[in-house]
């Protein structure tokens, strides 16, 4: 069983997800590329981060913007050449920054080459790559399976007279993940990457690769709501999240351990209690499955708690934990908490137990941009409009400084910038010594100095109303968080809490080096860190 130690980069490290399109533009066509990202390299070192995680930049027709892939092996001109990757991983590893690519194994475009030859005829090779299915007795879909896109998840094909699975765009089919010869040029396009020097994977939807084998109606959701996503009407217990799903995570795990040093990641949209199986028997799963929670638990304090304690309980012996707050998918962290508790979703971000995951501009306090009907790309949108959980809005470009496209390109950008990029940006908020940028940087270089923040164990505080108060604690060395999740001002009794220390950090970075008395005072949407101050905290 492997154990977690600061030699495990990923478990001391920090990750950030770039959404390529969105992150700079070097050849002043609107959207984003790798040249662009290498031009970046150096605010994201200087950041603090560890990794980056690049959303797919495989070739792509682009029906869901490069997560329906037309070669495993190749990059989308859009985005560069393999030359420019390469440069890009040089020079990331030379600025001591890990390169993870996104995994989309559950499906393909219907313009890979794969499917051209599946759907061509019942009896191609590579027919059963894919999810074929006679229609149902009485006509129509083989099940009820619903596509998360909307509509049904099955697609007739007239030229063969079968239907095909797609459990998102029709132009997305999913392949067969029981068939071997499919595992095979996965794991053989995984080692291409990782032969390139890729440090490891984020697995798009790891939950969904094997389906019922008796493909059995799902049965309907008893709180679904008007205003949901349609396809939450069904609970998908035979189109994900199958027991032989386990199996699968097992494999993609022993590709990636044939290689020093590499990590493998899940995202998987589970219950805590259900999230932590991927982990696998003896930790030989996935070391990250990606724990969701924090978007969509109530920013409250007692709840927030609650979670942890399940999430901590919940883990296998030995497994490390990870937290995320913001993605490609989910509404921006800041529109979600308001700016003002954005600064204390970063400190609660990176002072939890486990392996944190950025989103790119939320250290500048990106918020949700409102899309005109004109200018919308996201399919999910387009497709199942008007209950406002569009893209979108949380993939606008990132705010560089205040001239007219905001850094990000000399050129109107595939996205409308958000009204607020020429104030908060990152020239002016480094500028600021107090901005929400200022507060991250500090909060990374806090994380990297003291290794109860890093790797320490977590032990929770009993506090009242919005107040959450925990220690992490590290080889006989503690430290308090102490976040105020409401607006106005509370406090508790030192000697209650064990207090000792000084304010290492506030999130309103204007208390460095106060001393607590009897009372631990926080002001309405602050949080802070005590402790004994570091000597390499600079």
């Amino acid at each position: 069983m492997e154990s977690v130690t600061s030699v495990s980069w990923w478990a001391a490290g920090v990750l950030y997800q770039i959404y390529p399109r969105s992150f700079q533009d070097s050849n002043s066509d609107g959207i984003g590329d790798l040249r662009g990202i290498i031009d970046r390299l150096g605010y994201l070192s200087d950041l603090g981060v560890d990794a980056i995680w690049l959303s797919p930049i495989f070739p792509s027709p682009m029906a869901d913007f490069g997560y329906d892939v037309a070669d495993y092996v190749g990059i989308d001109p859009i985005f560069g050449t393999m030359d420019d990757f390469d440069a890009l991983v040089l020079t990331a590893h030379a600025r001591g920054l890990k390169v993870i690519l996104d995994l989309v194994p559950n499906h393909s475009s219907e313009q890979h080459p794969w499917f051209i030859e599946s759907r061509s005829s019942r009896h191609n090779p590579k027919r059963d790559w894919y999810i074929w299915r006679d229609p149902a007795p009485g006509g129509g879909p083989p099940t009820n399976w619903l596509s998360e896109f909307g509509g049904s998840g099955w697609e007739y094909d007239d030229a063969t007279g079968q239907y095909y699975y797609h459990a998102f765009l029709k132009q997305q089919p999913d392949l067969n993940w029981r068939n071997p010869e499919v595992r095979a040029a996965i794991y053989d396009a995984m080692r291409f990457w990782l032969r390139k020097g890729v440090d490891g994977f984020r697995v798009d939807v790891i939950w969904h690769l094997i389906k019922d084998d008796q493909f059995r109606d799902n049965p309907p959701n008893p709180d679904f709501r008007p205003g949901m996503p349609p396809h939450a009407a069904l609970i998908p217990i035979y189109s994900a999240d199958r027991p032989e799903t386990l199996e699968v995570v097992a494999e993609l795990r022993r590709v990636v351990d044939e290689f020093d040093h590499r990590l493998l990641i899940g995202e998987i949209y589970l219950p805590v209690e259900r999230l932590v199986a991927y982990y696998g028997a003896e930790l030989k799963g996935a070391q990250l499955p990606f724990n969701f929670a924090l978007l969509s638990t109530p920013w409250r304090a007692r709840e927030i708690a609650t979670l942890i304690e399940r999430y901590e309980q919940a883990l296998p012996a030995g497994a490390w934990p990870n937290w995320v707050l913001g993605n490609h998918d989910r509404p921006r962290v800041a529109s979600r908490v308001g700016p003002a508790q954005a600064r204390v979703a970063a400190m609660l971000l990176l002072t939890l137990r486990g392996t944190p995951t950025m989103y790119y501009g939320d250290e500048l306090g990106m918020e949700q941009v409102e899309i005109a009907p004109e200018d919308v790309q996201d399919p999910f949108e387009k497709n199942v409009p008007g209950i406002g959980v569009g893209r979108d809005g949380c993939r606008t470009p990132m705010q560089w400084d205040a001239s007219d496209q905001a850094g990000f390109s000399d050129v109107r950008p595939w996205l409308p910038l958000a009204p607020n990029a020429t104030q908060d940006n990152v020239a002016n908020l480094r500028a600021d010594a107090q901005s929400i940028l200022n507060l991250y940087r500090a909060l990374l270089r806090l994380r990297r100095a003291l290794p109860q923040l890093a790797l320490g164990a977590y032990q929770p505080l009993a506090a009242e109303g919005e107040l959450l108060l925990y220690r992490r604690h590290h080889q006989g060395q503690s430290i308090l968080v102490a976040l105020n999740l409401g607006p106005d001002p509370i406090s508790a009794a030192s000697d209650a809490i064990g207090l000792d220390g000084e304010v290492l950090l506030s999130t309103m970075l204007d208390r460095a080096g106060e001393r607590i008395g009897a009372t631990l005072d926080l002001r309405g949407n602050e949080g802070i860190i005590v402790g004994r101050a570091p000597e390499d905290v600079v």
